[in-house]
């Protein structure tokens, strides 16, 4: 052992040294590359916007090519840009041009080797392009280029290049010491025999004896080794992905290698409808289907889902499918058909009297009828019975959403023991305390816990159901891991914060936002430069309609000179017409609406217009980009998808988000203004902010947030969920319990 260790420690040392004389050299070369692509880039640029540029100068529009480089310079890299018709004539340039160039001094950045120019932001990359003219044959486009992200990366790099060397280190010195030990032991001759892999796992032959038992442990565990390096090698680094379609069904096909994908859910993504004499096909308005349907059209998967149109059973085939789109199929929506009683008992009932205002916690009162249970278990069997109807192989990835489906997870796993089910929770998860209203809450508890995975939006939901299962069941709880036992079974609680399809669909962006704005405001005869708000949900108490409202009255009391200047479109969705809850909600927002109205529109245009109907997603999108302000005031929500979906709408880059405190999506988009729904003074305020923020302030809000959305998509969270299961998959097959449905390892 001390001669191993006077081995490593020297050798750890060299290579640390090895490593810091290696960064520098790595990051020398990573410039210089850095340096080549902007030079190309400066050439495309030069290339793209030569003819309309020469045209512009021909005409003498210098305003124009002055509006037209600050439009380029939007670009995140592309940091100034400027034009010098010779060297004696002042340069036409964009905004952020440094005062160190101009047109007398462009020699100095032709005759540089790097054209780089120091300053405050970082080093900024100098290309001057020759750009000739009749008028000025000497004529020069000078562009510059933001190089601090270079610096950032080449932070990077060195911590990149000394954790490989310390790795690299590490694992020698273990290999060196594992050797010796060997060594010392007159163990060799084994450790060749399980490198040739002689006989150590294979069984031996009959009537002999398997050669060095002993090392069996050591053989399995190196090989277990192997497989997990094999994984990690395989895995990939989320923070490297971008995240499309196309990289989803990569990892489909390499980590899942392309298995059955199934989803189920209560509402189904296309619904048939009659029309008179023809069929109409509808895209329900549901912040579920809004983000998964995406998902699917990547997997090519099944959707079981309940049929509720009018028309749907005139349109599937023998087996209760249809392939969907209807306008390009890419994957089959499996129907589940329901009586008129078992949808009251276990849609209106169970879920949406009970389990939904229970975990809401949205001041009303849930209801809980055994009749709506029975129903409730009988429609979770129904679906479970359907999924193994469709399920291609004996361990399918079974995709579960909602509480609609709460007893669905472990009655699958009754009829496919060794299937991969994620249930994702897309309401809030309430306290214990609450949770505890729920008579059944023990069944529901187990039903859940029959998932390979439970996801939820948030880390507080997350922990809330960890201390429910605590707090009611014999189960072990691992709070480090966020793993729950339950009954021989391993379920992993995990956060999953959903989000939508990135980019928009271009149909959706098609028309330009300031179209958007003038025909909107056309629409309604508003004058065109009548402030406008935006307003998106389903008509649910959910949802603080009737606070935003209140909030709406209270900016015209505190701030009347915007009384007649500004008004608040409300796009509510009818949904759930049959509970009594819901027809009062609705009576209560209309009634509302018209007495502010009628207190206030007779100075002007009214300050509310509601429309009880349901839009189409180009619709809404042409709402969205109309709009100078979008405010969710959600009293209680997972996530809101309405936040995200305003802001990917936004690729003009202006508007104001209001985001109440008590959605998901407030803890991912902190550059909103975030508020207390239940405070009308303070959303008045932000309101009022909102109307007046600047064009800058806007601008740098709606990028961060933009990014934000861009970059964690929703084809990052079902990537993620499918990792997992990848992971989960692979475990489980190591250890040897692939077919009895029990996993002793989670990810």
């Amino acid at each position: 052992m001390r001669l191993s260790l006077r081995f490593v420690l020297p050798l750890m040392l060299v290579l640390a040294g090895i490593a810091y004389a290696v960064a520098p050299l790595v990051d020398q070369l990573t410039l210089r590359w850095f340096i080549r692509d902007l030079d190309m880039r400066s050439t495309l640029i030069t290339n793209t916007i030569q003819e309309p540029l020469l045209e512009q100068l021909a005409a003498g529009k210098k305003t124009k090519i002055v509006d037209f480089f600050n439009r380029i310079t939007k670009d995140e890299r592309l940091y100034a840009i400027g034009y010098c018709a010779s060297p004696t004539e002042k340069a036409l340039v964009g905004r952020n041009l440094p005062p160190d160039i101009h047109c007398a001094n462009l020699g100095r950045w032709v005759d540089s080797q790097d054209h780089l120019l120091p300053s405050a932001k970082g080093p900024l990359h100098v290309s001057v392009m020759p750009m000739p003219s009749e008028n000025a044959p000497d004529g020069r486009l000078v562009l510059v280029h933001d190089m601090s992200f270079v610096a950032r990366r080449s932070e990077e790099t060195k911590l990149y290049v000394f954790y490989l060397f310390m790795g690299l280190a590490i694992v020698v010195s273990l290999i060196t010491v594992v050797v010796a030990q060997l060594s010392w032991r007159g163990w060799m001759s084994g450790m060749r025999a399980l490198l040739r892999g002689e006989g150590l796992l294979r069984q031996p032959a009959a009537g002999t004896q398997s050669p060095m038992p002993e090392l069996k442990p050591i053989a399995r565990d190196l090989q277990r080794l192997i497989h997990e390096l094999e994984a990690e090698t395989r895995a990939r680094d989320e923070d490297q992905i971008t995240w499309t379609p196309e990289a989803l069904r990569a990892i489909l096909h390499s980590e899942l290698r392309g298995e059955d994908v199934i989803v189920v859910s209560n509402r189904e993504p296309y619904i048939h409808q009659h029309r008179g004499d023809h069929i109409e096909v509808q895209r329900p308005a549901s912040g579920l289907v809004t983000a998964l349907e995406p998902i699917m059209r990547a997997c090519s998967g099944t959707w079981i889902a309940h049929g509720s149109g009018s028309a749907d059973r005139d349109v599937v085939d023998r087996h209760d499918r249809i392939a969907v789109p209807p306008d390009n199929p890419a994957y089959q929506i499996r129907r589940v058909w329901l009586t008129a009683e078992e949808e009251a008992g276990y849609y209106y009932g169970f879920s949406n009297e009970g389990l939904w205002p229970l975990c809401h916690i949205a001041h009303v009162r849930p209801t809980f009828r055994s009749g709506d249970w029975t129903q409730y278990v009988a429609v979770n069997r129904k679906f479970a019975r359907a999924v193994a109807s469709e399920a291609k192989t004996r361990d399918p990835i079974v995709l579960v959403q909602d509480y609609h489906f709460a007893l669905l997870p472990n009655m699958i796993r009754e009829e496919l023991p060794d299937a991969t089910i994620i249930i994702f929770w897309h309401i809030p998860w309430p306290n214990p305390e609450s949770f505890a209203i729920c008579p059944w809450r023990d069944e529901v508890l187990a039903g859940l816990l029959g998932s390979s995975i439970i996801g939820f939006h948030t880390q507080f939901h997350c922990n809330n159901f960890v201390d429910t299962v605590d707090r009611f069941l014999e189960a072990r709880v691992d709070r480090e891991s966020f793993n729950v036992s339950f009954g021989g079974k391993l379920t992993a609680v995990r956060r999953y914060p959903i989000s939508i399809a990135w980019p928009p669909d271009e149909a959706l962006m098609r028309k330009a936002a300031p179209d958007c704005r003038s025909d909107i405001r056309e629409m309604h005869h508003l004058p065109l430069e009548h402030k406008l708000g935006i307003g998106v949900d389903r008509l649910d108490y959910t949802k603080g309609i009737m606070e935003r409202f209140r909030a709406i009255e209270r900016l015209l009391e505190l701030n009347p000179e915007w009384i007649g200047r500004f008004t608040f479109v409300q796009v509510a969705a009818p949904t759930r017409t049959g509970i009594d809850e819901y027809q009062h909600h609705e009576a209560q927002v209309r009634a509302l609406a018209a007495r502010i109205n009628e207190r206030f529109e007779r100075h002007g245009s009214p300050p509310i217009i509601l429309k009880v109907e349901h839009h189409a997603p180009h619709e809404v999108y042409e709402y969205f980009r109309a709009a100078d302000l979008c405010f969710v005031s959600s009293l209680h929500d997972g996530m809101n998808l309405v936040a995200k979906e305003f802001v990917a709408a936004r690729d003009d880059e202006r508007g104001a988000l209001i985001l109440s405190q008590f959605t998901g999506a407030a803890r991912e988009l902190p550059e909103a203004l975030i508020v207390n729904p239940y405070d009308a003074d303070q959303c008045a305020a932000a309101l009022h902010l909102a109307l007046t923020m600047p064009d800058a302030e806007q601008r740098d809000r709606m990028r961060l947030m933009r990014g934000l959305v861009a970059e964690f998509n929703v084809f990052r969270w079902a990537g993620r969920m499918l990792l997992d299961a990848a992971a989960m998959r692979r475990r489980v097959r190591l250890t040897g319990k692939a077919g009895t449905g029990r996993r002793n390892d989670a990810p």
